[in-house]
């Protein structure tokens, strides 16, 4: 968290889309699984409204309306930030707390992934930077606003997928110790 809120990272997100992607990351796939394991929760929470919730948040906050919107107000950036964060937390604590079948919750490890890479890749290979926000900036770091889209892109469709393939392992590495000490 301090990483995304207090170092350097946090204004420089402002100028480049590139590094409010990492920013996003952090927050999604860093923060919030750690948040998750550190306040588990109890009961048996399902997994799709999780997923389809933190799913909707993130993509709907890259709509370029939303996205700049939230870049030229404080309270919608602030907005955006717990809704980003919180989901994303709901997703990992379920799925880290829930009993659902291994396979299931590795299922939902998978499509946390391929949605966030999907989104990457459509921001990889826009044919036009989508941004108003990012317009200027990346040209003060020798990159034009397109370039900086494309980065962007590239760090949510690549480097993201390394807490989830992360989260998998622990998943079947949980549930291969359950089924190895289980009855014979």
């Amino acid at each position: 968290m301090f990483v995304a809120f207090v170092s350097p990272l946090c204004a420089l997100s402002s100028a480049l889309f590139s590094a409010r992607v990492l920013h996003h990351v952090l927050l999604v796939a860093v923060a919030a699984p750690l948040l998750a394991v550190a306040w588990r929760g109890r009961g048996r929470p399902g997994l799709a409204l999780p997923f389809s919730v933190s799913t909707a948040v993130l993509w709907l906050w890259h709509v370029p309306a939303s996205y700049d919107l939230a870049l030229s107000n404080v309270a919608v950036h602030w907005l955006m930030q717990l809704t980003l964060l919180g989901s994303a937390v709901w997703f990992w604590r379920g799925l880290f707390a829930t009993q659902d079948a291994p396979v299931d919750r590795l299922v939902f490890v998978v499509a946390g992934f391929a949605q966030m890479g999907m989104l990457g890749a459509i921001l990889t290979f826009a044919p036009a930077p989508l941004y108003a926000a990012h317009a200027v900036a990346p040209f003060l770091w020798g990159l034009t606003p397109l370039q900086d889209q494309q980065l962007g892109g590239l760090i949510m469709w690549v480097p993201a997928g390394v807490p989830y393939a992360a989260a998998a392992i622990v998943v079947a590495r949980r549930s291969w110790s359950h089924l190895s000490s289980g009855p014979a």
